[in-house]
């Protein structure tokens, strides 16, 4: 797969069938649409090819720092690449190109990307003040030599749904809703790094995860039912997200405790899968405990891993 972070300064070697939009989370819905452009392009001999951005464009047009996204960039790259898409463009989303009036965008996608076919959602909007629609698209179409192939109401909806329970279900901690809509487990990617080590004293060694992406969607504070590849190796456990009321100072963290594995892993960059939700994140009276709720959550753990 081409990638390419900013259009004006690529021309695509071939035509392209082309896809347009944020694509967070890469969801089943998402992926219907991206087999089509895929199959498309295919038949044709043409690069199959998707149009996205970053950041998400309501932060800019909205100044929305609340949002949280499903997908990192890693991510949402990977899925593209194993969906078998030919070209990707991860476009910067400023105040410039949000200023682009609609013809002046499709004259980019024109000159750059020798565009045949464009496959959008009938509710699809783009230009300046995103003033300009799908029949507008088809107008532009017919000026400059391209193809409009509209996306269903029904799978528009389909997209628009699932983005929204995926995000609900994660910040109510529901990881197993949000797989059913992914298609594949939520991951979290960080650095292991080195955490205060309280964990060791209570038999409980854990790798503290340091997500790099502040604008990644953590899924509800509570304990989950995990897994890992390390070294080649799928290894189980649980994984602690919250502010540790119980500890003293400790403050904010991503832990996970590895069954039946010990090794050095810091600096390691690990992606962790979630199995299930176990509980909510609880302050305890005591260290004493809070151990015995440890033992109780490893017992939980491997009982919905069938360990």
């Amino acid at each position: 797969m081409i990638e390419i972070t900013d259009i004006t300064a690529f021309t695509s070697p071939k035509p392209t069938v082309l896809t347009i939009g944020t694509f967070d989370g890469v969801h089943l819905g998402h992926q219907k649409i991206i087999k089509k452009v895929v199959e498309a392009a295919h038949n044709e001999q043409l690069l199959s090819t998707v149009f996205t951005f970053f950041p998400h464009p309501r932060k800019i047009v909205q100044h929305d720092d609340q949002l949280k996204l499903i997908h990192t960039l890693a991510e949402k790259r990977q899925s593209f690449t194993d969906l078998g898409v030919d070209l990707l463009i991860i476009q910067p989303f400023d105040e410039a190109f949000a200023n682009l009036t609609a013809e002046e965008f499709v004259v980019i996608l024109v000159q750059h990307l020798k565009v045949k076919k464009v496959i959008i959602g009938y509710d699809h909007r783009f230009g300046k003040n995103r003033t300009a629609n799908i029949d507008d698209m088809r107008l532009f179409g017919e000026k400059y030599g391209f193809e409009v192939q509209e996306i269903s109401v029904q799978e528009v909806d389909e997209v628009s749904i699932s983005s929204t329970k995926i995000r609900e279900a994660l910040n109510k901690g529901d990881v197993t809703t949000a797989q059913h809509y992914l298609g594949a487990p939520y991951v979290l990617t960080g650095k292991v790094v080195h955490g205060l080590k309280l964990g060791r004293t209570l038999g409980y060694p854990t790798a503290n995860i340091e997500v790099a992406e502040d604008y990644k969607l953590i899924p509800k504070d509570g304990v989950y039912a995990v897994y890992s590849f390390i070294n080649g190796q799928k290894v189980y456990g649980m994984m602690s997200i919250g502010q540790n009321p119980t500890i003293k100072g400790k403050g904010a963290s991503i832990e996970v405790y590895f069954f039946d594995f010990k090794a050095d892993l810091y600096g390691q960059q690990l992606t962790i899968e979630f199995i299930q939700y176990l509980r909510p994140e609880q302050k305890f009276d005591s260290v004493e405990l809070l151990k015995k709720q440890l033992n109780d959550d490893e017992t939980a753990a491997r009982k919905a891993i069938a360990l």
